[in-house]
């Protein structure tokens, strides 16, 4: 009777969590269906696929796709091979970017629409494409065994990886297998052969990095949660990120860095910029590595000390963690004659463009096509080139937008996951803890301070209250899981509950000053 109990009252959660992600698209002013318009302009471009294909046939390159599992909007595919022009020792890095402008008619209510929604938001419960399916996993996304129309970006890289000529060109090509990043890292851990792409993956990827890591470039390797339909519901897993998702991303950003360039030499464009981290951000997190008992020393560039943590042990995720404090403020910078200010994405230490998600991002389709007409000594389209100065703020608006639906979600699911436990203890890592002076400052405001923890199982990063210190694994018992307010809170075991401040009833959370959403093409 008992199990009969749980089960009923997990049925009823599921379907209330259901109920509550069906209306986060309402709540964020979310697009619905597409407008009839739209879906019959890109069933009529679908349709005339075949007679877009490029007439310079590529299918002989023998490419794959890398994407997370259940993929079908697939936007890039990766072949690789040794040797270079004149340098036998180097390689050739081939890129095949989804041909996107193709079935775009410049003015058109599909144009339209794709610049209001600006990406597609992923969400538990379903995706809210940028494109229709028709296109967006069908006639153009590189799913294997097609034929698809693509820009492809052939690169040659000396014996370091370092780029030595790019090349773009319209292309038809042909994937031959679609891999998950598990299956791709698998074989290549099994001893993939020596020349197959899997393997001078790893090797070039390995090489970018070092010259990622030379040019003060770095990337943040933080546990990625996930949220996973099941026959139950909806789970959150977590893990640390595959190694070969790092390579492949390495040639996305090479890519993007090879666009950003091609612009900038072409006098017109958009880059994604981002300024370096403020003097005090950096003091402060020199400060955070020194208490956390792993110090940056002061002569070892910031991408590779981020290289060298071992997220597995708590200390070292906390301060993987603390870095996100560096990574603030990307935008996108619109040009056209002059040279911007900025150029540089500093994350990346480079001027950077994003490139090689066009199915996925607005932005992407632009840059490809502004780099085509740029390689070719062809004026740039009008209808490409008159709405540059508009994509920095579309972009931004539906970036806002597409992370506080998705953290939303996540929020949701974790209460859910966590919902009718309260009272329970887990065991957790502290992630970040309130300093005395964000303390004071939040209890003389009334509210309360708060810090963050990670939690083991269910794998849920969460806010806590209590006294304790960043990189320490304590025992937390659950106070709160709502799904209604999308909160979970939790409390340090054994402590005494801290006071409400009188003057908020039931006592308010201190917000945290949450970073940008992280801009590393491991999401596209």
């Amino acid at each position: 009777m008992a199990h009969h109990h749980l089960d009923l009252a997990r049925s009823a959660g599921q379907t209330e969590l259901a109920s509550r992600l069906a209306a986060l698209r309402e709540e964020f002013s979310l697009p619905a269906a597409f407008p009839p318009e739209v879906l019959a302009e890109a069933e009529q471009a679908a349709a005339s696929a075949v007679d877009l294909l490029p007439v310079n046939d590529r299918t002989d390159l023998p490419l794959l796709t890398i994407d997370p599992p259940g993929s079908t909007d697939l936007d890039q595919a990766v072949h690789l091979q040794r040797g270079s022009g004149g340098h036998d020792d180097g390689f050739t890095v081939h890129y095949a970017i989804a041909d996107v402008p193709a079935f775009i008619a410049p003015g058109g209510a599909l144009d339209a629409e794709t610049l209001r929604r600006g990406q597609t938001v992923y969400l538990p419960d379903g995706r809210i494409p940028l494109h229709p399916e028709v296109i967006s996993e069908g006639t153009g996304s590189l799913l294997p065994g097609v034929d698809r129309g693509a820009y492809l970006w052939t690169f040659g890289l000396d014996r370091t990886g370092a780029v030595v000529s790019t090349t773009v060109e319209r292309a038809r090509v042909r994937s031959r297998e679609q891999l998950t990043y598990q299956e791709a890292q698998r074989r290549i851990d099994a001893g993939a052969d020596p020349g197959s792409t899997l393997a001078l993956l790893k090797e070039v990827g390995l090489l970018r990095a070092r010259l990622e890591t030379d040019r003060g470039g770095a990337s943040l390797r933080l546990p990625e949660q996930e949220i996973t339909a099941t026959d139950h519901g909806y789970e959150i897993l977590t893990a640390p990120p595959l190694e070969v998702e790092d390579w492949n991303a390495q040639i996305s950003l090479m890519t993007g860095i090879a666009a950003a360039h091609i612009m900038l030499e072409g006098g017109v464009g958009i880059l994604r910029t981002m300024p370096p981290a403020d003097p005090d951000a950096e003091s402060t997190f020199r400060a955070r590595t020194r208490a956390l008992g792993h110090p940056w020393p002061q002569d070892q560039p910031y991408g590779e000390y981020l290289r060298e943590l071992d997220i597995t042990r708590p200390q070292e995720l906390a301060i993987m963690h603390a870095a996100t404090s560096l990574f603030r403020g990307a935008g996108y910078t619109a040009f056209d004659g002059d040279t911007p200010e900025v150029t540089v994405q500093a994350a990346i230490a480079s001027p950077y463009a994003h490139a090689t998600a066009p199915l996925r991002r607005l932005v992407d389709r632009f840059v490809l096509a502004t780099c085509l007409a740029l390689e070719n000594g062809e004026d740039v389209p009008q209808g490409v080139r008159g709405l540059l100065p508009s994509l920095p703020a579309a972009m931004k608006d539906s970036s806002l937008v597409a992370s506080r639906a998705t953290n939303a979600a996540l929020d949701l699911v974790e209460a859910a996951s966590l919902h009718g436990r309260e009272g329970q203890v887990f065991d957790a890592v502290v992630i970040s803890a309130p300093s005395p002076e964000q303390t004071e400052k939040a209890r003389s405001q009334g509210r309360l301070p708060w810090g963050e923890i990670q939690v083991e199982q269910p794998p849920v990063l969460a806010r806590f209250e209590g006294q304790a210190e960043a990189g320490q694994r304590i025992r937390a018992v659950l106070v709160t899981a709502d799904m209604a307010t999308r909160t979970v809170l939790f409390r340090v075991a054994g402590q005494t509950p801290p006071p409400r401040p009188a003057e908020v009833p039931g006592g308010a959370l201190a917000p945290e000053d949450h970073a940008d959403p992280v801009d590393w093409p491991h999401q596209g």
